[in-house]
């Protein structure tokens, strides 16, 4: 049990390091953009909502596939919490970044188990993107997620091995 209790709290350690430092205003694509989403991809995996929100301006905005955007960090962390809690080995892996039309797009893969309150006990492996507009000072302002909402659904049902993960 302490172990657990260590490595739980190394790994929120880590995570707090990882998403606290100083992301400086960007103009352009650089590595510090990827350095960003690198710190949050890990933010995701951290089973900590708050380091997630930190990403955000204080009333930046979430919204996924289209549906009604939570807005500011306290409602970003609840989204945020919905998933590590269903999710309970929650792992958001960074698959790439790319600017577009004054937008940079997060390319992400989700994996994990869903045993979570009600879970269905199967795996799901899942990619999509966000769609990120940063404000003056590098948070996120509005992030606009996408991701196959039916094959999400089917593997939750059936699991992932049984098709593929879609962006």
């Amino acid at each position: 049990m302490l172990a657990t209790m260590t490595t739980d709290v190394l790994r929120i350690a880590l995570a707090g390091l990882l998403c606290l430092a100083v992301t400086p205003a960007w103009s352009e694509m650089s590595a510090d953009h990827t350095a960003f989403a690198e710190r949050y991809a890990v933010a995701w995996c951290s089973g900590e909502p708050v380091l997630v929100a930190a990403f955000f301006a204080d009333q930046g905005s979430l919204s996924i596939n289209g549906g009604e955007p939570a807005v500011g960090r306290e409602a970003i962390a609840t989204v945020a919490r919905d998933f590590m809690e269903a999710f309970p080995d929650l792992v958001v892996s960074f698959d790439g970044l790319e600017e577009r039309d004054g937008r940079l797009l997060f390319h992400w893969t989700l994996t994990g188990t869903h045993t979570g309150p009600g879970g269905t006990g199967n795996s799901v492996r899942i990619s999509g993107h966000e769609s990120w507009l940063l404000d003056e000072e590098g948070l996120i302002a509005e992030s606009l997620g996408h991701y196959d909402e039916a094959e999400y659904r089917r593997q939750l049902e059936q699991g992932a091995g049984d098709g593929p993960a879609l962006r």
